[in-house]
């Protein structure tokens, strides 16, 4: 497929590459412009993140991660580390003297996920010149941006830390193309405790990418200098994630998060690998026995320390997986989802994987070129395998499967190029791009209507106005009071007005998200017992939102039903709102 690209491509590879990421982020700030100037912050996280950053530039100790705005006077117990708060920082702390803090908070909340994306594009790029062509990474940079559920994580507004871990992903890829096994190693190694210093949502990956480490060092003794940085590195650099950005909260042998529990883990299995990588063994068979030996001893004592952590790592009760965790969207498979949506989501892992099983069988007489590819085809493999399980593992599969499919379109285009017929080199070469991309079968499948007619539902809109700027205006205007509202508003309600919530959709603080639940779901008396015994000033509901159609449809006498309906208790007083705002808003009368 490379004849007839300038050599150019090739000799000033960096230099494409540096304005492909300039093309890219021009396109998405684009995109997002009219939420950048809306400060249209999409995700509940994406709040939280700006508001730790806030409280962390305004004072708040560096291991002291509590939301105080959620939950007072107690806090919000957050599991996230401060790593991520570096780069948004510094870009406010970079552009506030000059342009002030609501324009710094702007351009921080623009700019920050752009830095992952250049790492991601980076990783990738030198991934598929090692393992294709030297020109393979152009269309590698164009399936980066056609890889739908991953690009969210990289545009403009999505600050929280998703856009980090897909970037050390591509980091993780690179790693096993990589012929200087030592510092392949080293990169696997720090990458890998980098991500677990950010958060546990990459665990099973690295897992993976450690076994395939192991493996390859008990298939070659060669490889041990592979293992062993990849131990030492990943021990080091698991203690110095922990000591530099685990929280006082996180100090303590709970399971969702770098605590001891996965510091001693980590710190365990680096020590392993080096030991294995120090052993004079001469057979594979040596090797695989000192392997499964090594790997039953830190099994069996992750078991014994740490049981708690053998089940969901969020360590939910019952009552809280029944009420909320089972009903998060991102948490159920992807098959319980829309066809638009699966086809977003399925396609490009689905061609990724077809171009690795390509590779594999080009390459099966060749050890040294296959074993890189296997390794990308299994990542791939288990993260589309794990939309079966949960459909919040779609960025990873699309980030993994980007390889395959450029392999893939390496493969069919050349064929259709290599047509006499014009029509067949035209339309053949555009088919293969659709197919690669992914954005053939999707476009397919949204020419299957909806259910509701794809129109914009009460709920869509709901969802697209309540969280906006204008919306809670009116909100922001009232005297400041702990507000009784939704799970999934209190961040953004904290966000842009100066109000406090009860909580936010964050697994440690069950009982103030039980709280929350029961009061909309129960009896009118229960619900006044809770505005009481937390000292609510203001009930805000926004009729129609995602949250509210759960607690209409498995509560219909409940609290939250009769104040849709328009039958208020007396101890609440309605606050004026604008004609046209989604709201509803009461006064607790004392």
């Amino acid at each position: 497929m490379a004849a007839g690209i300038p050599d150019s491509f090739d000799r000033h590879w960096r230099r494409w590459l540096l304005l492909g990421w300039v093309l890219a982020c021009t396109w998405l700030i684009a995109e997002r412009w009219n939420g950048i100037h809306w400060f249209a912050l999409p995700d509940t996280d994406d709040n939280m993140r700006i508001m730790q950053v806030r409280a962390w530039l305004h004072g708040q100790d560096w291991f002291d991660l509590r939301q105080h705005r959620l939950n007072p006077p107690f806090g919000a117990n957050i599991h996230w580390s401060r790593l991520v708060d570096l780069p948004i920082a510094g870009i406010i702390l970079a552009v506030r003297p000059f342009l002030g803090g609501i324009i710094a908070e702007k351009v921080a909340v623009a700019v920050a996920p752009l830095l992952p994306l250049l790492v991601a594009m980076a990783a990738t790029s030198v991934t598929m010149r090692r393992l294709l062509s030297p020109y393979a990474y152009l269309l590698a940079l164009i399936l980066l941006m056609c890889a739908h559920s991953s690009r969210l994580m990289w545009s403009p507004l999505r600050i929280d830390h998703h856009g980090w871990q897909l970037a050390l992903l591509c980091l993780v890829m690179l790693s096993f193309t990589d012929r200087n096994r030592a510092r392949a190693g080293l990169l696997l190694g720090a990458t890998s405790a980098l991500s677990l210093t950010i958060g546990l949502e990459m665990l099973l990956y690295l897992l993976v990418a450690g076994a395939l480490t192991v493996l390859l060092w008990v298939r070659d003794g060669d490889e041990r200098s592979r293992l062993a940085a990849y131990g030492a590195s990943l021990a080091g650099g698991t203690a110095l994630g922990f000591l530099s950005f685990a929280s006082y909260d996180n100090r303590a042998a709970i399971c969702d998060a770098l605590t001891p529990v996965w510091l001693s883990a980590m710190v365990a299995a680096g020590a392993l690998c080096v030991l294995l990588a120090m052993m004079p063994l001469g057979s594979v068979r040596a090797r695989l026995g000192a392997a499964a030996g090594a790997g039953l001893l830190l099994a069996g004592g992750f078991t014994g320390s740490w049981p708690q952590c053998l089940g969901r790592l969020e360590a939910a009760s019952p009552e809280l997986e029944r009420y909320w965790l089972d009903r998060v969207r991102e948490a159920m498979p992807l098959y319980r989802h829309d066809h638009v949506t699966i086809a977003a989501v399925a396609s490009l892992p689905l061609a990724g994987l077809a171009g690795y099983a390509a590779m594999l069988w080009r390459h099966r007489r060749e050890p040294e070129r296959l074993l890189p590819w296997a390794a990308l085809a299994i990542l791939c493999f288990t993260a589309t395998a794990l939309l079966l399980w949960q459909s919040r593992t779609g960025p990873a599969a699309q980030t993994f499967a980007v390889p395959g499919a450029v392999a893939l379109g390496w493969l069919l285009v050349p064929r259709a190029q290599a047509s006499s017929r014009m029509l067949v080199r035209v339309f053949g070469t555009v088919a293969a791009f659709l197919i690669v991309s992914g954005i053939g079968a999707q476009f397919a499948l949204k020419q299957i209507p909806k259910q509701n007619g794809g129109g914009l539902t009460a709920v869509s809109r709901a969802n697209r106005l309540c969280p906006t700027m204008p919306a809670l205006r009116p909100i922001a205007l009232q005297p400041k009071g702990l507000v009784l509202t939704f799970v999934d508003l209190g961040p953004r309600l904290i966000t842009v007005t100066h109000h406090d919530a009860i909580t936010g959709p964050y697994h440690r603080n069950g009982s103030a998200i039980l709280d929350v639940h029961k009061a909309f779901r129960g009896s009118v008396a229960n619900a006044h017992a809770t505005v009481l015994r937390r000292g609510v000033d203001y009930v805000l509901i926004c009729p129609n939102l995602s949250e509210a159609t759960v607690y209409v449809a498995e509560a219909p006498k409940g609290f939250y039903r009769q104040l849709a309906a328009g039958r208020v208790p007396p101890w609440l007083e309605r606050v004026p709102l604008p004609a046209k705002s989604p709201y509803r808003m009461w006064r607790v009368r004392r």
